[in-house]
């Protein structure tokens, strides 16, 4: 018998008929003798609905009763699994995060996780009930309800895994797997059987959507094994688990990951002295924009040519603070563009591997495409091109490491 923790997002509990339908999954597991925790979102527009209802009457709610009011989507969600479970005959049994007992920080909307209290689950699963629990949610020391923020949910599926123990932490999403790159960029792109939590922590903050980051990064620390499936569809979907025992065999590239949000930003002609990126860079910090890939070279005239890259959307504002700084340095010019992208590809095979960063550069080149900025890591290499060659670059890159043609 082994302990699951599945948890299902706004889309797969979006409608009684689905509620109805995850039920029967569970129940499917749970007949095989396997003890099933169950975490589930809002169901699909629920929480827009909510957001609209605050905006409404206020124009800055205050973050507590935000919290307060968010919370109440899980809830509806979580009762109505109980109910269309015990209809088919399981003894099953709700909670919010609060009842539960998940203990986290005071910082609303986007409160991390601190304790977590089993006893009741434990209990409950003893007695061979299917256990219901709220996502996203969780209170505080002041017994003040908080929600998690962006993918709270997974985060509260993985915490409850680690919790508990559990054999595996099951994410139920509408992909039925994480793919070497984005199916619909890349026709050939393939389903991957196993990934390690590393890669997968790249390719989600590289762009992949599949995943939240917070909950890779709970899922790694704790060790939790993580399994990606379709919420509809049968299938094995993929494992995410610690990184393989025999790293030569591992492909050297098992993705590639994008993203088009991004804008960079190019400051000519700044003195070339010791601190100046601090110079540049704190100001930005400060006013809570994150910087990407950053380059910095030094002109043939001695001063230092700086670049880098942050979130479209943050774009007129970080323009706005260098303009000042590069005022205050004296430095030539200060140039932006919002039509790059950035693409990666990921793998811990490279570790062990030579050539990578060639054969993408190669397939790069052969389609006529110009490398603005490079970034690398011990396991990832990304590029900053012109936006609208990203799709091109990812068939090309795709191809040239035969990541369609790999076994699966």
């Amino acid at each position: 018998m082994s302990l699951y923790v599945q948890k299902y997002g706004g889309t797969s509990v979006g409608s009684v008929e689905r509620i109805q339908g995850v039920a029967a999954k569970v129940a499917a597991a749970h007949k095989e003798g396997h003890q099933i925790v169950v975490v589930v979102s809002a169901m699909s527009g629920e929480t827009n609905r909510l957001v609209g209802l605050a905006d409404a009457i206020s124009e800055q709610p205050t973050p507590r009763e935000m919290d307060v009011l968010l919370s109440t989507g899980e809830q509806v969600t979580i009762a109505l699994l109980s109910m269309a479970l015990q209809q088919i005959g399981l003894e099953a049994r709700s909670y919010t995060g609060g009842q539960v007992c998940i203990e986290t920080d005071s910082a609303h909307t986007k409160a991390r996780i601190e304790s977590i209290d089993d006893r009741k689950i434990r209990a409950d699963l003893d007695a061979g009930r299917v256990v219901v629990v709220a996502g996203f949610q969780g209170v505080d020391a002041q017994g003040n309800i908080t929600t998690l923020g962006r993918g709270g949910s997974d985060t509260t599926a993985v915490a409850l895994a680690a919790a508990l123990k559990a054999d595996e932490c099951q994410i139920y999403t509408d992909v039925d797997g994480v793919y070497t790159t984005d199916p619909r960029v890349v026709e050939g792109a393939r389903r991957m059987e196993r990934i390690t939590f590393e890669e997968m922590l790249e390719m989600a903050s590289l762009g992949s959507k599949v995943l939240q980051i917070r909950a890779v990064e709970f899922a790694g620390k704790y060790a939790v094994p993580l399994r990606v499936l379709h919420s509809i569809e049968p299938g094995p979907g993929t494992l995410i688990s610690l990184e393989e025992e025999n790293e030569m065999e591992a492909p050297v590239v098992s993705g590639i990951a994008f993203n088009r949000d991004e804008a960079k930003v190019f400051i000519r002609g700044v003195p070339d002295m010791p601190g100046i990126a601090t110079s540049i860079l704190a100001p930005i910090s400060e006013a809570n924009i994150e910087v990407d890939v950053i380059v910095q070279n030094v002109a043939s005239d001695g001063s230092t040519d700086f670049t880098f890259t942050v979130n479209r959307s943050d774009l007129v504002k970080t323009k706005a603070i260098v303009d000042q700084i590069a005022a205050e340095l004296n430095a030539a010019e200060v140039i932006t563009d919002d039509k790059i992208a950035k693409v990666s590809v990921v793998g811990v095979g490279m570790r062990s591997h030579a050539g990578v960063a060639s054969t993408m550069f190669k397939a790069l080149a052969k389609e006529n495409i110009n490398i603005q900025l490079i970034t690398t890591s011990e396991i990832k290499i990304s590029v900053v091109i012109e936006e609208r060659y990203l799709e091109l670059a990812v068939r090309a890159i795709h191809s040239a490491f035969e990541l369609g043609n790999a076994p699966a």
